[in-house]
């Protein structure tokens, strides 16, 4: 080889390690673009946190990938007032601390409840039932002590959460608030919150929402609200779903459904089971064998892709959150089959993006 073609082979080599440099570097610019940035021009992208997950690896990946955080218990009834003289803030303030130091937003999560709700709400010291008033006074107080606390620090609340019932012919669910109180409580929770932080968005969140028959029952509680100029903004879709369902003629139709009362739509609480959702608990069945099989991972590739495309479509869904951060730790690896590990979530158990991720930020 002459000096001039060592010369240019030597020109050849930087070019294409410079290519490759830049190829390479460019991966690693995307691979750093986390998932709200992604859908920065759609809505924000938020999870579930517990206290675990404010510090580590967790946190890490959270700061990376989200830009919005709900408490995943610890603003719940039962958590943050467990004594009628006593109200437990700290994992709560942690939470809403975590968000303002890392400019995250942060979704309250919830404020009424039939579950995760202690006893002496609905006794006097004698343990009798209490009467409507008494019971309607004490979600008052809680709504504005808890509502007024964080006030300009969450933006949005679930206020009510899974007031309809479960079977076919129950529109109301036969809890001990609707028992003692009727439907006044509904209407009421609105209004107590609204009053402790007018610039807060307000919403009714609940499950199976895309299913027709509650659906309906769902819009007609909305539309009885607002004829009667409740304070609400909007619905929580909690979106726990499987590879199964919803179909995209049930998410097109409750999203429009909804979208016709003039509300916006979060999807408050997201993941897809790989195995149909079931709201009972029951003990694990021979045959589920906790894996990830790859026909089921095709399943749940497609499922998220093909609600995700959904979502971008329409411009009154503002904020999509899912239900923990990633396979490690999720509530469906105990609900509703203790000890049935399930791989619900865009992260696997090393905190590492699953295939579906992918799909859905191909737009």
């Amino acid at each position: 080889m002459n000096k001039l073609m060592w010369k240019r082979f030597q020109l050849a080599l930087v070019i294409i390690c410079f290519s490759v440099g830049c190829k390479s570097l460019s991966q690693n610019k995307a691979d750093d673009k986390g998932l709200a940035a992604y859908y920065k021009n759609y809505f924000p992208i938020g999870v579930a946190v517990n206290i675990k997950t404010l510090s580590g690896d967790e946190s890490q990946l959270l700061l990376k990938e989200f830009n919005s955080i709900t408490p995943e218990n610890a603003m719940k009834m039962e958590s943050i007032h467990p004594r009628e003289d006593f109200y437990f803030w700290r994992d709560a303030d942690s939470m809403v601390n975590y968000a303002q130091n890392h400019h995250l937003k942060v979704r309250g999560h919830n404020l009424c409840w039939h579950e995760q709700v202690p006893n002496w709400l609905f006794k006097d010291q004698k343990g009798n039932e209490v009467t409507k008033e008494v019971l309607l006074q004490r979600l008052k107080d809680h709504i504005t002590t808890v509502v007024q606390r964080y006030k300009g620090k969450i933006y949005a609340w679930d206020v009510l959460n899974e007031v309809i019932g479960d079977t076919d012919e129950e529109f109301i669910r036969n809890s001990p608030w609707y028992k003692i109180c009727g439907e006044e409580y509904i209407a009421k929770a609105f209004e107590y919150a609204h009053a402790a932080d007018p610039e807060a968005l307000l919403f009714y969140n609940d499950y199976n929402t895309e299913r027709p028959i509650k659906r309906d029952k769902i819009y007609r509680l909305l539309k009885k609200l607002i004829d009667q100029k409740i304070p609400i903004h909007g619905i929580g879709l909690q979106a726990h779903w499987s590879v199964f369902e919803p179909s995209e003629k049930d998410l097109r139709d409750a999203i429009e459904l909804y979208s016709s009362l003039g509300l916006q739509i979060h999807f408050t609480e997201l993941d897809m089971s790989i195995y149909p959702w079931e709201k009972n608990k029951r003990q694990k069945l021979a045959g589920e064998n906790d894996q990830l099989t790859p026909a089921l991972e095709r399943k749940q590739i497609e499922q998220y892709a093909k609600v995700f495309k959904i979502f971008r479509e329409y411009k009154n869904i503002t904020s999509v959150t899912f239900w923990n951060v990633s396979d490690r730790y999720t509530w469906l690896d105990y609900y509703p089959v203790p000890g049935r590990k399930n791989y619900p979530l865009l992260f696997d158990q090393n905190l590492q993006r699953k295939k579906a991720y992918a799909e859905i930020i191909k737009f």
